[in-house]
C-alpha cells in the first residue's frame, strides 16, 4: 500500500479534528499539529485505524513551523498533504475600534501562519520522491463577502485567497496542487454565535443556519484523493440557507 502522510494544522477541534478523521479513514497518516497537546491527543483517539503523530506547534512561530514540518519529514520521510486549517476569529468590533493586538493575533494566526506551513511544505514537497503534492488552504466565504465589524478576520481570509493563487501559480512545475476550501457555518465554536444572532450587513441580528462539520471533513478528504494532475482552486461548502449569495 502506498503511503500516504498529511499534515493538519489547527487539529485539536472543529474542521481539523473532523479532516484529520476523514482523512484517517482513507488510509493517511495523519500528523495532527495544534497549541493544546490535550486535544489533539483527543483527536488521535477518534482515528482508530491510521497512524497518527501528535506534534504541538505554534504557527505563529517560524522556528515552531521549522521544527513541525521537519519532524514530520523525519518520521515518515514524506508529506502528500498539508491542510492548511489552523485560524481564529475575534468578537464583532467596528473597523476603527480594532485594536492593535487583535488585528496581529488574526493575521499573524490565519495569514501569517498559513505562509509559513506552506513554505515549509513546497520546500519538503519539491526535493522529496516523487516530487509533489497537495496543499489545501481553509479560506471562507469571508474571503468573498465580508461580514460586518469583521476587518481583521476578513482581511486575513481575503489574503488566504492571494497566497492560494501565488501558490497554485508557483507549484505548477514540481506537481504541488494548492487549492482553498471556503467554509459556510460549518458547526464548531467559532460558530456557534450564528444560532444566537449574528450582525447583518443591515445591523440586524439574525440566526444563521449551520452545517455538520464531518460533512467538511468529508470535503477535504474527497479533495485530499484527486491525482496531483488535477486541482480545484477553490472549493465552496455551505449551508444553503445561509445569507452568502446576495448577502448585504
Amino acid at each position: 500500500m502506498i503511503k500516504k502522510i498529511a499534515l493538519v494544522t489547527g487539529a485539536g477541534s472543529g474542521i481539523g479534528r473532523a479532516a484529520a478523521i476523514e482523512l484517517g479513514k482513507e488510509g493517511w497518516s495523519v500528523v495532527l499539529s495544534g497549541r493544546t497537546l490535550k486535544t489533539l491527543k483527543e483527536t488521535a483517539e477518534l482515528i482508530e485505524v491510521s497512524p497518527t503523530l501528535i506534534i504541538a506547534s505554534d504557527i505563529r512561530d517560524p522556528k515552531s513551523v521549522e521544527n513541525l514540518f521537519r519532524s514530520t519529514f523525519d518520521h515518515f520521510g514524506q508529506l502528500n498533504l498539508l491542510f492548511n486549517n489552523a485560524g481564529i476569529n475575534k468578537s464583532s468590533t467596528p473597523l476603527e475600534e480594532v485594536s492593535f493586538s487583535d488585528w496581529k493575533e488574526v493575521l499573524d494566526t490565519n495569514l501569517t501562519g498559513a505562509f509559513l506551513c506552506l513554505q515549509q511544505a513546497f520546500k519538503i514537497m519539491k526535493m522529496q520522491a516523487p516530487m509533489g503534492g497537495r496543499i489545501i488552504n481553509n479560506g471562507s466565504l469571508s474571503a468573498y463577502t465580508p461580514r460586518p465589524f469583521s476587518a481583521a478576520y476578513n482581511t486575513s481570509k481575503h489574503g488566504i485567497s492571494g497566497l492560494t493563487k501565488s501558490a497554485a501559480l508557483e507549484g505548477r512545475n514540481y506537481n504541488i496542487c494548492c487549492g482553498q476550501i471556503d467554509i459556510g457555518n460549518a458547526q464548531s465554536k467559532m460558530t456557534k454565535r450564528m444560532t444566537d444572532g449574528t450582525i447583518q450587513a443591515d445591523g440586524s441580528l439574525k440566526q444563521e443556519p449551520t452545517i455538520d462539520v464531518n460533512e467538511v471533513g468529508k470535503a477535504v478528504a474527497y479533495l485530499a484523493s484527486l491525482p496531483l494532475d488535477i486541482n480545484i482552486p477553490f472549493f465552496t461548502i455551505m449551508a444553503n440557507k445561509m445569507p452568502f449569495i446576495g448577502r448585504g
